[in-house]
C-alpha cells in the first residue's frame, strides 16, 4: 500500500450497517454515510452536493475503484471537503439503484452498471452528473477521479441555474416515462401476437454458433430460454411442435453447462461470460442467477429427459445446500469474483499442478475433457470448460465409457478437494428476501422434478426462516444479517417469494405456506398496486419519498416484478377462486400492454401472465389419504405441462380458504380439475385423470 493509501483506524458512518459491502468501506478515509436522513439533512444544511456511490460486494470494478480511490487519503480529502459522500449497496436498496441507473442513462445516453457514480443536488437529490468507474489517475481517455470531482463541484458552485434547468428537464422526462406506462387499454385487445413475436425476436437474437443471445459479454437470460420452452410446449400441444424453439433452448442450456460460466468442479453459474463462447466468466456467483437457472434446468430435464440437464440441476442444488444456505435456513447472496484481490484466482490452474495430483490415466481423461490439452485460456493459466465429449475421450484413450466416467469422476473429486484448500472467495452472507424467493422456487422445482425430498426440505427451511424472521407486523423486510432484519421490502420481495411458495406447494403442500401466500398477495394489493391505472409500483405507498416511484415492466437481470406478480396472482386467483387477484393480474397486463407489444422479447415475465391469461392455468387439486396422494400427483407431473398447477392436499387438512373449501374428500382419492372458470366433474380413478390430462398410462 502506497504512502497516501490508508483504510484508517477510525470507522466512518458505515460501521453499524449489516451489508458486507458497506462494512468493506467502513474504514475508508472517506467520510461515508449510508443513505439516511442524517446524510441528506447534512447535505442541505452545508449546501454540499451528494456524491452517491452504488455497488455490491461481489463486484470486481467496485473493488478496484475502492482500492484506487476510496482507500486513498488524498482522494478522500477532496471527497470529504467538497461532498457529502453516500455509499449504497444496490442489493439492499434496489429502489435507489433503479432510479439512478435510469437517470444515468438519461444523462449520458449510455447504459449504466456498477460501480455507479452519481452527483446529486443537496436540495432534492436530483442527479446532475453521472458515471460509473473512474480511475484515480488519468488513463485510457478517462480523466482522474479527483479532477472530475473538482470540476463537478465547481459546476455546482458556478452554474447552479444551468443545473436546475437540466434537473427540471430530467425529472420531466423520468415522469413522462412513468406516465407512458399508465395508458390503459380494454381487455379485448389482449391477444397472442406478443407470444409469437417474442419467439421470432429471440430467434433473431439467437447465437446459432455458440447458443445464447447476442454477442460478448454473454449473459444467461433464463427468461428467454423459459419462453422458448413454453412456446415449444404450447405448439406441441396443438400437434405442430416448434422444434426450432426447443433446439434453441436446449442448445443454450448445454452450451452454458459445458462452458466456463459453469463451475465444472463445484457447481453453480457465474454472472456472465466475457467471451461469446461461454468460456471465461466474470467469476462472481449470484443467488439471483442460480435460482432461475436451477428452475430452468429442472424444467428442461422434465421436458426432454436429457441426463445432462438432470446432472446440472443436481450439482447446482448440492452447491446451494453446501455453500449458500445458512444454518438458520436462509440462502446467502453471492460469492465474490476476487480472491486475495485477484479475479478468478480460486478457479484457475497451472497445468503442472494438476499433473502432480492425478494419476496418468486420470490426467489423460481429465485434461482432454476440460481443455488442458489446448492453449491456456486465462492469463497463462487454465480455467476449466468442457472441450471434448465423452465419445471423443473414449476414441482418443481407447477406454470404455465406464472407465472414462469413473476416471473423470475420481479426478474431479480430487481436484475439488485440492481447490477447497485454497482461500475461498468472500461470501456475502446477507439474506435477501427477493433472492431467497428465486432460490426457494429453484430448489422446490428441482425437488419436484427430480424426486428429491432433501431439495424440497431445503426450500421449506428457507421459507420458514423468511416467515419467522423477515415477516414482521404483517409486512416483509428486505434483508437480514447477523440477527438484524431491516429495510422495508420491495415489490420483488413479495412476488418472488409468492412465486416460490406456489412452486413449493406443488412439491409438498403445507397449509401454513398457502396462508402465507395469501398474506403476501393481500399486502401487495394493499400497498403496491396502482389502483387507478393498474400494475404494481416497485415501492410501497408508505415508502420513503424519492425522485421517482418506479413501475417496472421490462425484465432485467431478474424477471420484472410486475410480470411475476401477474402470473402468480393468476395462479393463486384460480386456485382459490379469488376474483380480486385475477382482476389485479388483468389490470397489470392491460397497463403494461403497450410496453409489451413494443418489445415482446424484453417482457418474458409478463408473457408468462399473458399466456395464462389467454390460455388459463390448468388447476388440479387432489384430496385423499396422505399415503395415496403421491401416485396421483405423479400422474399430474408425468408430462411437461408448464401451464398445469397441481397440489395434493391430505384429507385431514381442514378450514381451507376460498374454492378449496368446496373441494372435499370422499371415501377414496378425488381430483378436481379446472381451467379458468371451467371445471370437470370430480375424478375418482387414475385412468379418468390420465384421460383428462392427456397423460399416457
Amino acid at each position: 500500500m502506497s504512502n497516501n493509501q490508508s483504510t484508517g483506524n477510525t470507522p466512518n458512518h458505515l460501521i453499524d450497517e449489516t451489508s458486507p459491502y458497506l462494512i468493506q468501506h467502513a474504514y475508508n478515509p472517506v467520510d461515508w454515510y449510508p443513505w439516511c436522513e442524517q446524510a441528506l439533512a447534512k447535505a442541505k444544511a452545508e449546501d454540499k452536493p451528494i456524491l452517491l456511490s452504488i455497488g455490491y460486494s461481489a463486484c470486481h470494478w467496485c473493488h478496484v475503484m475502492a482500492h484506487e480511490s476510496f482507500e486513498d487519503s488524498d482522494t478522500a480529502h477532496v471527497m470529504n471537503e467538497l461532498f457529502i459522500n453516500i455509499k449504497v449497496d444496490r442489493e439492499e436498496r434496489p429502489d435507489l439503484d433503479k432510479i439512478y441507473q435510469l437517470a444515468h442513462q438519461m444523462l449520458t445516453q449510455k447504459g449504466g452498471g456498477w460501480p455507479l457514480t452519481m452527483v446529486l443536488t443537496p436540495k432534492d437529490q436530483t442527479p446532475y452528473f453521472a458515471g460509473t468507474y473512474f480511475p484515480r489517475t488519468a488513463r485510457q481517455g478517462m480523466p482522474a477521479f479527483v479532477e472530475i470531482l473538482q470540476r463537478v463541484e465547481g459546476y455546482y458552485r458556478n452554474r447552479l441555474d444551468d443545473i436546475n434547468k437540466q434537473n427540471a428537464s430530467l425529472l420531466h422526462i423520468m415522469d413522462e416515462i412513468a406516465q407512458a406506462q399508465s395508458t390503459n387499454i380494454s381487455a379485448d385487445v389482449i391477444g397472442s401476437m406478443p407470444l409469437d413475436e417474442a419467439r421470432r425476436q429471440l430467434e433473431h437474437e439467437y447465437d446459432g454458433l455458440y447458443g445464447g443471445f447476442g454477442e460478448a459479454p454473454k449473459f444467461p437470460h433464463p427468461t428467454n430460454v423459459e419462453r422458448l420452452l413454453r412456446h415449444w410446449s404450447m405448439t406441441k400441444s396443438t400437434g405442430q411442435a416448434d422444434n426450432k424453439a426447443l433446439d434453441m433452448a436446449t442448445t443454450t442450456l448445454k452450451a452454458m453447462a459445458y462452458g466456463g460460466i459453469y463451475d465444472q468442479l463445484g457447481g453453480g453459474f457465474c454472472r456472465y461470460s466475457v467471451d461469446q463462447q461461454w468460456m471465461i466468466p466474470h467469476f462472481e456467483k449470484m443467488l439471483y442467477d442460480n435460482g432461475p437457472l436451477l428452475s430452468l434446468y429442472a424444467e428442461a430435464w422434465h421436458a426432454t429427459g436429457e441426463q445432462e440437464f438432470k446432472r446440472i440441476a443436481m450439482e447446482v442444488s448440492e452447491w446451494v445446500m453446501a455453500e449458500m444456505q445458512s444454518s438458520e435456513g436462509g440462502y446467502y447472496s453471492s460469492l465474490d469474483a476476487d480472491t486475495e484481490g485477484v479475479e478468478g484466482k480460486y478457479y484457475v490452474w497451472d497445468k503442472a499442478d494438476i499433473k502432480e495430483q492425478l494419476s496418468s490415466e486420470e490426467y489423460s481423461v481429465f485434461s482432454k475433457r476440460y481443455g488442458l490439452d489446448r492453449v491456456p485460456n486465462f492469463e497463462g493459466l487454465w480455467h476449466f470448460y468442457v472441450s471434448s465429449s465423452m465419445d471423443e475421450i473414449m476414441e482418443s484413450t481407447g477406454f470404455s465409457s465406464q472407465r472414462v466416467a469413473e476416471s473423470l469422476s475420481t479426478a474431479k473429486q480430487s481436484m475439488y478437494r485440492i481447490r477447497d484448500l485454497r482461500v475461498h472467495p468472500a461470501r456475502d452472507e446477507k439474506v435477501l428476501t427477493a433472492w431467497n424467493g428465486l432460490m426457494i422456487k429453484g430448489m422446490a422445482a428441482a425437488g419436484r422434478h427430480l424426486n428429491r425430498p432433501d431439495y424440497i426440505a431445503s426450500a421449506q427451511k428457507a421459507l420458514d426462516f423468511i416467515a419467522n424472521t423477515l415477516w414482521q407486523q404483517d409486512r416483509l423486510l428486505a434483508t437480514y444479517k447477523d440477527g438484524r432484519a431491516h429495510i422495508m421490502a420491495y415489490l420483488d420481495d413479495y412476488v418472488f417469494l409468492l412465486d416460490g411458495i406456489l412452486e413449493l406447494l406443488q412439491a409438498q403442500f403445507r397449509e401454513k405456506d398457502l396462508q402465507f401466500a395469501i398474506k403476501l398477495a393481500d399486502t401487495m394489493l394493499a400497498y403496491y398496486e396502482d389502483k387507478q391505472n393498474g400494475g404494481f409500483y416497485f415501492t410501497a405507498d408508505d415508502h420513503e419519498k424519492l425522485i421517482q416511484r418506479p413501475k417496472v415492466f421490462l425484465d432485467e437481470a431478474i424477471p420484472a416484478g410486475n410480470g411475476i406478480a401477474a402470473h402468480s396472482l393468476i395462479r393463486l386467483g384460480h386456485l382459490l377462486g379469488e376474483s380480486r387477484y385475477l382482476d389485479a393480474a388483468e389490470n397489470t397486463i392491460k397497463v403494461a400492454w403497450q410496453s409489451i407489444v413494443r418489445t415482446p422479447y424484453a417482457h418474458n415475465a409478463l408473457l408468462l401472465a399473458v399466456e395464462e391469461y389467454l390460455y388459463p392455468t390448468e388447476i388440479v387439486v387432489i384430496r385423499g389419504q396422505q399415503d395415496e396422494l403421491q401416485s396421483w400427483l405423479a400422474v399430474c407431473q408425468e408430462n411437461y405441462s408448464p401451464r398445469r398447477f397441481a397440489v395434493a392436499i391430505a384429507e385431514d387438512v381442514g378450514d381451507l380458504p376460498g374454492a378449496l373449501a368446496e373441494q372435499k374428500t370422499t371415501d377414496g382419492v378425488v381430483a378436481y380439475v379446472c381451467s379458468g372458470q371451467q371445471c370437470h366433474a370430480p375424478v375418482e380413478d387414475l385412468d379418468s385423470l390420465r384421460a383428462i390430462l392427456q397423460v399416457k398410462g
